[in-house]
């Protein structure tokens, strides 16, 4: 039955959503950039931490978390970036480094939610997804990004259309030279839980579905209870609260060389923002690999009991024939009839 009939959920899908910069590759995924157009990555950043305040003596206000597109975009108007577009963007992608044993465990969290026969009786199946302030076209652009269902970042509109566009019989729809100029999608802190709501909806896998629809429980693609989310540190305290009071499991990292990040993945557990964390190291021995393997059995093995619960409360057990009681021996005599008298 496929998920149109009926009801929109007809199997069960865990998600494992990770975040991107210091989760999945140490420090922030634009490096590549900054060293392809020879920029100063430390200045760049620098600039972008001050521009909330500059704006702010302006009484203007800024998003501390997506300025820095706006940054970049000013690095690509005014010459130290010019010529970066979409494609490039892509390419650089290629060259992220990712934390140690991320591939596999990518791969094998996939396989353990099909590796018993209870598991694929009642169709379930993995999904991974990325969600990020960073820049989408760099995560498609990535090693890992054939593994993933669905990336969430930032977006870049390159060369955008004139007023009047729609006026012009001929538009130029190819182009080598363009350049990126306008933000497309910005995803902050906040705006990803949207993403959350839109994996546990469906609406990123079925149109007619939008985020702000009502959907039932029972219909919902991916309950949140299926959910795992693993991110770097406190910048993620919306969705980790989103997920973990609708049911999901919330797992921070840390850099093990940084005793700050500890300390900090330290205060969130303590705080109840997450319910573990450990070293963004996903090698097979690790804890952070044996905890992500860990509760994603658990998330499975929670289905099936689910399931099989459901089909036990909701089928009747079938007729049966009834055998009559043996015959009790009659009494021979009137003491056995009436019991002894006094």
């Amino acid at each position: 039955m496929s998920e149109n009939e009926n009801t929109l959920r007809s199997r069960e899908i865990v998600a494992v959503v990770w975040d991107f910069d210091k989760t999945l590759v140490p420090g922030y995924m634009q490096e590549p950039i900054f060293q392809h157009f020879g920029v100063d990555e430390q200045q760049f950043w620098a600039e972008v931490n001050k521009l909330p305040e500059v704006y702010a003596r302006r009484g203007v206000h800024v998003s501390k978390d997506t300025i820095y597109l706006n940054h970049l975009l000013s690095y690509v108007r005014n010459g130290p970036m010019r010529g970066l577009n979409n494609r490039l963007l892509r390419e650089l992608g290629g060259k992220l480094k990712f934390f140690p044993g991320l591939a596999k465990l990518l791969d094998d969290l996939r396989e353990l939610a099909r590796s018993r026969s209870e598991f694929t009786r009642h169709e379930i199946s993995l999904e991974h997804y990325i969600i990020s302030t960073g820049l989408a076209e760099m995560i498609r652009g990535s090693a890992i990004a054939p593994k993933v269902d669905g990336i969430y970042g930032c977006e870049f509109v390159e060369n955008p259309l004139p007023p009047h566009y729609n006026r012009q019989q001929e538009m130029a729809l190819e182009g080598t030279d363009w350049e990126i100029a306008q933000i497309g999608v910005m995803v902050d802190n906040t705006i990803k839980t949207r993403f959350i709501f839109e994996i546990n909806k469906g609406s990123n896998k079925n149109p007619a579905i939008d985020v702000n629809s009502v959907v039932r429980a029972e219909d919902r693609r991916v309950p949140i209870k299926n959910m795992i989310y693993v991110a770097d540190g406190p910048s993620d305290v919306p969705v980790f609260s989103v997920v973990r009071r609708n049911g999901g499991q919330t797992y921070a990292v840390y850099d093990p060389a940084n005793p700050a990040e500890f300390a900090q993945n330290d205060s969130l557990l303590q705080t109840g923002r997450i319910h573990a964390y450990g070293p963004a190291d996903y090698r097979a021995e690790t804890s952070t690999a044996q905890w992500l393997k860990m509760h994603v059995l658990a998330i499975c093995e929670r289905i099936v009991r689910e399931r099989e619960g459901a089909v036990s409360a909701r089928v009747t057990k079938p007729p049966r024939h009834l055998h009559s009681p043996p015959p009790a021996t009659a009494p021979t005599s009137q003491h056995e009839l009436f019991g002894a008298q006094e």
